[in-house]
């Protein structure tokens, strides 16, 4: 009887033991989870909200993902009666207000992003940061430096110039050639953030002189279509990074390369979705007697829609998963902007 007794009691002290461990993993799994929940949205969702209309606005107050995108054509109504979208990174539009000089929108534009995310940002610029603990943002920010050095490339070389014999502006070459071109990861000597903030005043600089008649500004056609030209090869290497399957070395495309390939396209389309609708403002004469406003207008779209996808976790399932692969739902936005460039390019060139 007692060797019985002392039976049940070890099985009761063991199943005792057992709810207690079971309660205590129960207790560590939910601390975990919520301990990850807390870094993604410390990490990952640390983006000021902006809105796409012509303004760099404050953050929005309810919500870090994107609303629905206002649809667009060849009659909107003016920006300030449009409908708002809210994004998730940088403001898509600069400040709208009545540009007296040719030029201005766009000189402002080619600024905005990357001053937002020298100064804005929570954290500022990333890539160089020695603890790389955002990629998602730092591919991000990537991108939007290089759609910056490509308008301001194609606006000191063609928009500012009347041809090939016309002497380079000096404020613009030196931001073209001493500033933008410094390598975004680069950590010193020099470093990318005082580099790129000097590139910003020289653009300032330019933009002064466009006010005061001492700098150019030239709308024509083949001015404009050197920078679609560019804007287009971007995005078709972009496209590329989107769909594939293989990495050059034959390898699958790995599920932590996949976000790096999206949020640089996203920074890419955030970025030349700002310029375009300031190339709208300051080539609107020529695109409107060519007929390719429409064309413009899809094409900023379709950067917007791309601007404005946001996953919770970038997944790159099969594309007959019943799970979604979110580089695939890039790509079509991305390859749609692509598109429109290119008639748009073709229509002025004829």
């Amino acid at each position: 009887m007692e060797q019985e007794n002392t039976v049940d009691l070890d099985d009761a002290k063991g199943s005792g033991f057992r709810r207690y461990a079971t309660k205590q993993m129960i207790a560590f799994i939910l601390l975990a989870v919520l301990g990850l929940w807390i870094l993604a949205m410390l990490f990952t969702f640390s983006r000021p909200a902006g809105n796409s209309t012509a303004e760099h606005a404050e953050p929005a107050a309810k919500s870090d993902h994107a609303a629905p995108a206002v649809q667009l054509d060849a009659h909107a109504k003016p920006a300030a009666e449009a409908k708002k979208i809210v994004s998730s990174h940088a403001p898509i539009t600069p400040p709208q207000e009545e540009n007296k000089t040719s030029g201005e929108a766009f000189v402002k534009a080619v600024i905005a992003p990357l001053r937002y995310e020298l100064e804005e940002r929570s954290w500022g610029w990333r890539p160089n940061d020695i603890l790389d603990v955002t990629d998602n943002i730092n591919n991000f920010q990537e991108g939007v430096i290089e759609v910056t050095r490509r308008a301001v490339e194609r606006l000191t070389e063609n928009i500012s110039r009347t041809g090939s014999t016309a002497a380079f502006d000096k404020k613009l070459e030196d931001a073209r050639s001493s500033c933008f071109m410094v390598e975004a990861k680069k950590y010193w000597f020099p470093s990318p953030e005082r580099k790129y903030a000097d590139g910003l005043e020289d653009l300032e600089k330019y933009m002064e002189k466009l006010k005061s008649g001492e700098a150019f500004f030239f709308t024509r056609a083949d001015n404009l279509i050197p920078l679609l030209n560019e804007f287009e090869n971007l995005l078709g290497s972009c496209d590329d990074n989107l769909v594939k399957s293989n990495e050059k070395d034959g390898s699958p495309v790995s599920f932590f390369k996949a976000d790096d390939y999206l949020y640089y396209a996203k920074g890419v389309a955030n970025t030349m979705a700002t310029i375009l609708e300031a190339v709208e403002k300051d080539f609107h004469a020529t695109l409107e007697r060519r007929n390719c406003l429409p064309d413009l207008h899809h094409a900023i779209e379709s950067c917007k829609h791309a601007a404005h996808l946001d996953p919770f976790i970038v997944l790159n399932s099969d594309l007959n998963s019943i799970f979604s692969n979110h580089r695939a739902n890039m790509a079509a936005h991305i390859s749609h902007a692509r598109f429109y460039l290119s008639v748009l390019i073709k229509t002025l060139s004829t």
